[in-house]
């Protein structure tokens, strides 16, 4: 996999890349990383890349022709236009989820462009991007952080990645409900003891335990999600 991000604050992708899991995917080869300064193809001795939009109103917004440029070079890095994915962090987009993390995760090529200010020029929008995807119903001051927190959730379904794949098709979301609860040692502490079940030995029980608590906590703190877990169920019934 070929992940491109457009920012304009390359340090700060780069730590992060540097001191999570998307390091481990980038020395296993699963994936390698370009990391494009915007400011690098900015206008003038002083490399703009904002300016105030027109019709006025506070904020600047992010420049067409720099984000064209920077945008062209991140195709050469990812090895083409055809097949890449360009995605753009954006308060207006769709909801991201472990659904949408596991259909990029067959991207072989993704460009993600981290807006600033009041976003980029509209015309970016029309002319690149392929998906716009939000984090939630919440503005943060650039792109970089929802940036990395998509590719930090597709990376780590990628085979190979992670010491074990299994671990992360069990988390939260993966199936539709949320995780159950982990213990580890001590057995004991300050009271509090770990459920007989997972010290029985007993894999099929320990299984229903845990999707018992599994569709426990999805219907008590997200019944939006446990009433869509209750359709699929009832629909691979129907099929059956």
């Amino acid at each position: 996999m070929q992940i491109a991000i457009i920012t304009t604050v390359p340090d700060l992708v780069k730590t992060t890349i540097r001191y999570s899991i998307l390091r481990q995917g980038e020395e296993r080869d699963a994936v390698q990383f370009h990391v494009v300064d915007l400011r690098e193809f900015g206008e003038g001795n002083y490399r703009q890349v904002d300016d105030t939009p027109f019709g006025g109103g506070s904020g600047m917004v992010l420049m067409a022709g720099p984000m064209f440029k920077a945008i062209e070079h991140a195709f050469e890095l990812v090895g083409g236009q055809d097949g890449t994915a360009v995605v753009y962090p954006n308060p207006q987009g769709e909801i991201w989820s472990d659904g949408v993390a596991t259909t990029l995760c067959d991207t072989e090529r993704i460009i993600f462009i981290c807006g600033h200010y009041k976003g980029i020029d509209q015309r970016v929008i029309q002319k690149y991007v392929t998906h716009e995807f939000s984090i939630g119903d919440f503005v943060v001051s650039a792109g970089e952080l929802p940036a990395l927190l998509m590719m930090d959730s597709i990376i780590r379904l990628v085979p190979g990645v992670l010491n074990s794949r299994e671990s992360a098709l069990s988390d939260s979301f993966t199936s539709g409900l949320l995780d159950t609860p982990w213990f580890t040692k001590p057995r004991e502490i300050d009271g509090m003891e770990v459920p007989d079940t997972l010290l029985s030995g007993h894999h099929d029980h320990i299984d229903s335990w845990r999707q018992n608590q599994r569709e426990k906590r999805t219907q008590m703190r997200r019944p939006d999600l446990w009433e869509k877990y209750k359709d699929k169920m009832k629909s691979m019934e129907s099929e059956q």
